[in-house]
């Protein structure tokens, strides 16, 4: 792996972003982007990740985030990786409403194959490519990309009108997930 896809700071403060394999369209339903958010408060309780921005897109996820306890943030981004790809393949086998299950397994199945350490199922694809966030200007750049995301995609007309985001709580309300840092001042 590339030392650019590397986190250096355990400390440091990162943007995030990462996909679907073969940037598959998986986040069209409300209960597989729920399994995120919940994953995403689970982080932020039990394993010190603190985020100050997010967004589920329907093949992909950005966050800024750090982890505030003796935790590393590869740790703890992995975990949320694997405990989320293995819920959603589940969910996506379940799901008698999915008319996509099929085709996505195979997919899935068919990334597997490619990859040195997955059995069955590649959810994920493996580049996260974490960039430390040094000042408050790349703070601010990458929070308002994060929240135009929907926008671009002709999603919403506003950003805070998006719910799988935090958008809405830097819009001074309370979105889906608890104690998203807030950043006001940058500089």
């Amino acid at each position: 792996m590339s030392r650019n896809y590397k986190f250096h700071n355990p400390e440091g403060l990162y943007f995030v972003s990462f996909a679907v394999v073969y940037w598959l369209d998986v986040f069209t339903r409300n209960e597989y982007k729920n399994v995120l958010v919940k994953s995403l408060a689970y982080c932020q309780t039990n394993k010190g990740m603190e985020i100050c921005a997010w967004c589920i897109m329907s093949n992909h996820v950005h966050l800024v985030f750090r982890v505030v306890n003796e935790g590393k943030p590869q740790q703890v981004l992995g975990d949320l990786k694997r405990f989320t790809s293995k819920k959603l393949v589940q969910m996506i086998q379940e799901n008698p409403r999915e008319s996509r299950k099929e085709y996505l397994l195979d997919q899935f199945r068919k990334a597997a194959k490619s990859s040195s350490n997955v059995n069955k199922y590649q959810f994920w694809r493996h580049d996260n490519k974490p960039i430390e966030l040094w000042s408050n200007k790349v703070i601010r750049q990458k929070v308002d990309y994060i929240h135009q995301n929907p926008v671009e995609a002709g999603l919403v007309f506003r950003a805070e009108d998006y719910v799988y985001s935090s958008a809405v709580d830097y819009s001074g309300e309370k979105g889906l997930l608890d104690d998203v840092v807030v950043f006001r001042m940058f500089g």
